[in-house]
């Protein structure tokens, strides 16, 4: 690569028609992508060029800790303030038309548009809505409206149905103007001055208010999620940046100069207590750079994970319970990639747990089970009260160690009352630099996909049915990490219509070889053409509906994009003849720009 390369966003993502990318012996400690630089862990060679000199000025900079040294950005985009409802969309209480306050109308709404969502049949989630809901009501609509039973929501849902509809139904004039407006606000917001770089802002509008859904079962569903004002809001800038203005009439809530820190403004939502940030776009330079390096964590890791394991199978023995305790958990995390289970933030209601906080009530022993020895069966909910359920078999001397760990236990005692996260992290360093739980969760799946991908992937298969081997692989690692997801709302309707599509041409198909049998010689080739053709257009339908099967209750994109090593996938694509657009679409192909350029066909983790 020369020095100097960038990289043309335009060009094609068909990997196999690309041009091979090397690393030059002059500048081998970065690669440019996107007018963003990437440090990697080459050594250079001594001959010093001026790029060499300036990477090297840029490295000796940040040795403080800050991320940036000017940082200039002009603010959030904020949500739209409530329009009331025209008249003629009514709210009905016990039968009779009831006009609400503009609060409490605006959180009717919030229910209204969810009334065909199972989400408001759920009693939490009704329960949750009408406490928050009668917060925002006046004294006389408290004392009227009593029963949220008796309250019908279905005119102000059908409004909404047919805004929807309407949106649908636009004029390309009406949808270029939008289109307009949301571009000069991207243009306006949607960037921010890095160092001398212009990045892209990957959250610049703030959420709009709304009813909290959560994952699984969670506590809180159905509370409201107040609208974020300028007074919520910390602004980080540089000092010597011109200062984003909040909108006339009020202030920010602080403006703070932290160089430390990557994000440009923060504020804390109320459902939960979490604080949420603005922050680069997956694509930036710094985000990038992190990308990387968390990759290359887990790779250091693959060199001593067979001592890490070696020593906690060691301390399994150990006189201390402590230590025989900490093993256990480990073997665990490393094992069924489970979360560590970080210690809950001040007023988090919802019962989830990690490894480390697992309970005597969600573990039971089976010394045999279905001809297997040793089983541990787990039930319990883990992170966004998501269920994990699984019945493995262990090591003898683990399940005799967790015989132990029961003794003289209530079912509400801690399985690991010896060890917390803190404990454990700070044994996870000592074993490796950087090494944390995650680490062992990325390092295990992206193994994981580079094992399947192995065993899975047939030079003979078409382009589809490649793709199908590469979901299957990661449906592997999304099912190891428990990234489970609720079968879609159109789930049924959309493989009714898929199977119609394979009917039909099946019935093509039939009809084409018939064509064919009868055909006389001469036109024999041009049948059989079309014969083939249709053959081939059935083999991908079969597929999709095989891949959308096997998909209806795993979520592959949270695995894909934060515990897959980009350049697994990618390799893979360069070695199967795969267009890389098959595998990630155009955002995360901004995202993982640095691991598109910078894998080869041969890259193993």
């Amino acid at each position: 690569m020369k020095s100097g390369y960038h990289t043309n966003s335009t060009r094609s993502l068909h990997l196999y028609a690309s041009r091979s990318v090397t690393v030059s012996s002059v500048i081998r400690d970065t690669v440019i992508v996107n007018i963003s630089v990437y440090r990697f862990e080459y050594k250079p060679k001594k001959v010093k060029t001026e790029h060499d000199k300036k990477a090297k000025k840029r490295k000796h900079e940040y040795t403080d800790g800050s991320k940036w040294r000017f940082l200039e950005h002009k603010g959030p985009v904020f949500a739209p303030p409530y329009e009331p409802l025209p008249d003629k969309v009514r709210f009905y209480y016990d039968g009779k038309p009831m006009k609400l306050s503009a609060p409490a109308e605006e959180v009717a709404t919030f229910f209204a548009k969810m009334l065909d969502h199972e989400y408001t049949t759920k009693d939490i989630f009704r329960k949750n809505f009408y406490k928050d809901w009668r917060k925002e009501m006046t004294s006389e609509e408290k004392s009227k409206i009593t029963d949220l039973n008796k309250c019908n929501f279905s005119d102000m849902n059908e409004y909404f149905k047919a805004q929807s509809e309407a949106r649908k139904q636009m004029s390309k004039e009406e949808k270029l103007k939008i289109k307009e407006e949301n571009e000069r606000l991207l243009q306006e917001y949607g960037f921010c001055i890095m160092d001398n770089h212009k990045e892209r802002i990957g959250n610049f509008r703030i959420e709009p208010p709304g009813l909290f859904r959560g994952r699984g079962d969670h506590p809180k569903m159905g509370m409201l999620k107040r609208r974020i004002r300028p007074e919520d809001i910390i602004i980080n800038c540089s000092k010597d940046s011109k200062h984003p203005k909040p909108p006339p009439g009020t202030k920010w809530k602080e403006v703070r100069h932290d160089n430390k820190v990557t994000w440009l403004a923060s504020w804390t939502e109320n459902i939960q207590g979490s604080i949420k940030y603005i922050m680069l776009n997956p694509s930036s330079r710094i985000k990038g750079e992190k990308d990387w390096q968390k990759y290359e964590t887990a790779r250091r890791l693959k060199k001593c994970v067979d001592r890490i394991r070696a020593q906690y199978r060691d301390d399994w023995k150990s006189k201390e319970m402590r230590i025989r305790q900490r093993a256990v958990a480990l073997y665990f995390i490393d094992k069924l990639a489970l979360r560590a289970g970080n210690e809950k933030e001040e007023g988090e209601t919802a019962d989830t747990v990690g490894c480390c906080s697992l309970r005597v009530e969600h573990i039971k022993l089976y010394p045999k089970l279905d001809d297997q020895e040793y089983v541990v069966e787990f039930d319990f909910l883990g992170k966004d009260s998501i269920r994990y359920y699984n019945k493995i078999p262990v090591e003898k001397r683990v399940f005799k160690n967790l015989q132990l760990f029961l003794e003289n236990k209530q079912p509400e005692d801690d399985l690991f009352d010896r060890l917390n996260t803190s404990i454990l992290n700070k044994h996870l360093q000592e074993l490796m630099d950087g090494l944390t739980a995650k680490v062992f969760r990325t390092y295990n799946a992206s193994i994981t996909l580079q094992q399947q991908l192995k065993e899975l992937s047939c030079s003979d298969d078409s382009i589809p049915a490649k793709v199908l081997s590469y979901n299957r692989a990661n449906r592997a690692v999304a099912i190891l990490c428990n990234h489970q997801r609720a079968p879609p709302k159109t789930f049924e309707k959309s493989m009714q219509n898929l199977q119609t599509k394979i009917d039909e041409k099946q019935n093509q198909l039939s009809a084409a070889r018939k064509q064919l049998k009868a055909a006389k010689a001469d036109h024999k080739a041009s049948h059989d053409d079309k014969s083939k053709k249709i053959e081939e257009q059935l083999m991908k339908l079969q597929v999709q509906a095989t891949d959308r099967e096997e998909n209806k209750q795993i979520a592959l994109g949270t695995s894909k994009l934060n515990y897959l090593d980009p350049r697994i996938s990618v390799a893979w694509c360069k070695k199967w003849a795969v267009p890389i657009e098959k595998i990630y679409n155009k955002t995360q192909r901004e995202k993982f720009a640095w691991a598109i350029d910078m894998a080869e066909k041969d890259y193993e983790f």
